[in-house]
């Protein structure tokens, strides 16, 4: 028995409440170390009395590369509980592991009340919630800047044709709020039900994340009156709306950076900002977006956009009580948080009571690269930008950085990251504007791109479709992944269009067993890239087979077909080609 990889956490990842009753408990042991674990369970003041409930057997669900992760759900009559775990070794030793460590299984150990974990009450104050929206809503970025021009008289100067080139940095379009407005029943063809708006508050750049003034629409993008009414026309399609808000760092157009470059250290502002030397300077580089020699903190080497310091009440104040405005001026239902990670836990904690004071079932989403389990504790976010898990899929399906095996071990670790709540909001990118365009990723391969994505709707999570994405915009790298949305129809691709549609529906369709079923890979196959997913709630079954490898297989149709793309289907068999998948019904 390998003792070292047997691992348990109380009031984490490891051991949380579902719902107002209901814990759940993880345990993880090496991978294929261990045969057998019972839970072994009861109230906390009974097993002082050496009485315990019967042991639940848990059950061996996902797995790493090095790890298996053994799960476990218990109602507790009295909303407490003491328990421990008995765990059989494939070697047939038997070993007790509870809150002081690991012991061999004996009545003596078993019997003693101190060894056990404890979950002293199940406080419903502590559990973590998400708003139930969030789980059926499949949300579209919008780069406000490029999707659509309506109305032509805020355009900035200089701006350009729509779509007349591949964008530049500096390059004006003229896309606004009008121009989102005047496409919302495109968006409810297509069976969008959440838009996810890239900053829109007055700004210098094009993309409006160096911010002169937070209670300000940018006049690029119309005023507080458009904002208004396209906030209200979206809900009126049932349509969410989550704002982009910036508030690790400012721009230097700013009138409170202004003010410090004009009176350095007697600023009223000095202290809203890490200044480490005055004057506040730095030497430029070739590139406009990066210097070096920088007298203060910045986003990345970005001398245009100054650090804020949110330990300062002032600073605090200011920015909740945006936060706290556009909620109650405008009824915005959620709001993502631009380098999330980069800002103090004590902020974000004091950011959540306010919009949970605000508005009930707020929605909050950090953007958050890499494993975030401090920030989803249930007292700051929701849910971050999933990266970390769509860079799983994207490094086999498109990348081909890893093996079919490396993929699911990643995903799983990911998935065991964090409670199922919070999987179940977590935000599934494949590309947007930080990132080149899943098309060019794919090297213009649109049933490859077709394969990640139904792979992708079918996870945990709410999926996020970027602009453009549905009519087969391209680009790489950041500017080119903020092309102009085209929206001559004749241009588009429409059966790319009507594939979106579909995946769209069905991943709405099946919005409950996709957001909360279990799930179980049920073939990996290395060699020939056979993939079968099954996702399972309440009886019910959604498999999906996925051919990820370089020759057509042909399978025993078993099921009621749902959704296919590069299938051939007879009485008796499905022939699955290339990249092509099958969704059915059991």
């Amino acid at each position: 028995m390998n003792t070292a990889a047997i691992y348990h956490r109380p009031e984490s990842e490891f051991a949380y409440l579902y719902d107002q009753e209901v814990l759940h408990l993880r345990l993880r042991t090496a991978k294929s170390d261990i045969s057998q674990v019972q839970l072994i369970w009861g109230d906390p003041y009974l097993v002082e009395k050496k009485k315990r409930e019967k042991p639940i057997a848990m059950t061996k669900g996902l797995s790493s590369d090095l790890h298996d992760y053994w799960f476990a759900s218990v109602k507790a009559p009295f909303k407490r509980l003491s328990y421990a775990f008995a765990l059989t070794g494939k070697d047939q030793l038997r070993a007790f592991y509870g809150d002081q460590g690991l012991f061999p299984l004996t009545k003596d150990v078993m019997e003693t009340s101190n060894f056990y974990f404890r979950f002293p009450y199940f406080h419903e104050a502590d559990r973590f919630k998400a708003p139930t929206w969030v789980k059926e809503t499949v949300w579209y970025q919008i780069f406000p800047e490029r999707f659509a021009n309506g109305d032509q008289a805020n355009d900035p100067e200089g701006t350009l044709t729509w779509g007349s080139k591949t964008p530049d940095r500096q390059d004006y379009f003229g896309g606004d709020l009008q121009g989102v407005i005047d496409h919302l029943d495109y968006l409810v063809d297509l069976g969008i039900n959440g838009i996810y708006f890239c900053p829109i508050f007055k700004a210098y750049s094009n993309h409006k994340y160096d911010t002169i003034d937070y209670r300000k629409i940018d006049p690029d993008f119309g005023d507080e009156k458009v904002f208004k009414k396209l906030v209200d026309e979206c809900h009126k399609r049932g349509i969410k709306v989550m704002l982009d808000a910036v508030f690790n760092h400012m721009g230097d157009q700013s009138p409170q950076w202004q003010d410090v470059l004009a009176k350095g250290e007697n600023s009223k502002y000095a202290d809203w900002f890490h200044i480490n030397e005055f004057p506040a300077t730095y030497k430029a580089s070739d590139d406009f977006e990066e210097a070096y020699d920088i007298t203060y903190d910045t986003f990345a080497f970005t001398p245009h956009m100054p650090k804020l310091n949110t330990t300062n009440p002032e600073v605090q104040e200011y920015l909740l009580a945006t936060a706290k405005y556009w909620i109650e001026t405008f009824d915005i239902d959620a709001w993502r948080l631009d380098v999330a990670n980069e800002v103090d836990h004590a902020f974000w904690k004091k950011f959540r009571q306010v919009c949970d004071e605000t508005k009930k079932d707020f929605y909050i989403l950090g953007e958050i690269w890499h494993s975030a389990q401090k920030w989803l504790e249930g007292d700051e976010f929701h849910g971050v930008m999933n990266y970390a898990y769509t860079d799983a899929i994207m490094g086999y399906f498109v990348k081909e950085q890893l093996s079919l095996e490396a993929m699911i071990s990643a995903m799983n670790q990911q998935l065991m990251l964090y409670r199922d709540q919070t999987n179940q909001v977590q935000f599934n990118v494949l590309d947007s504007h930080d990132t080149p365009r899943l098309l060019t990723e794919a090297k213009e391969d649109k049933d490859l791109m077709k394969q990640v994505m139904a792979f992708t709707y079918l996870q945990p999570g709410v999926p996020c479709l970027y602009y453009g994405d549905e009519i087969g915009l391209s680009g790489g790298a950041d500017p080119e992944c903020r092309k102009c949305m085209i929206w001559d129809e004749k241009r588009q691709d429409q059966e790319l269009l009507q594939f979106v549609k579909q995946l769209i529906a069905l991943r709405k369709n099946w919005q409950k067993i996709v957001s909360q079923g279990t799930i179980h890979w049920c073939e990996i196959n290395e060699q020939n890239g056979l993939l079968i997913l099954e996702r399972k709630l309440s009886g019910k079954t959604l498999r999906a087979i996925f051919n990820t490898g370089e020759q057509k297989i042909t399978l025993e149709e078993r099921g009621e077909v749902i959704f296919t793309n590069l299938t051939e289907q007879t009485e008796q068999k499905t022939v699955i080609q290339e990249k092509g998948f099958l969704i059915e019904t059991l």
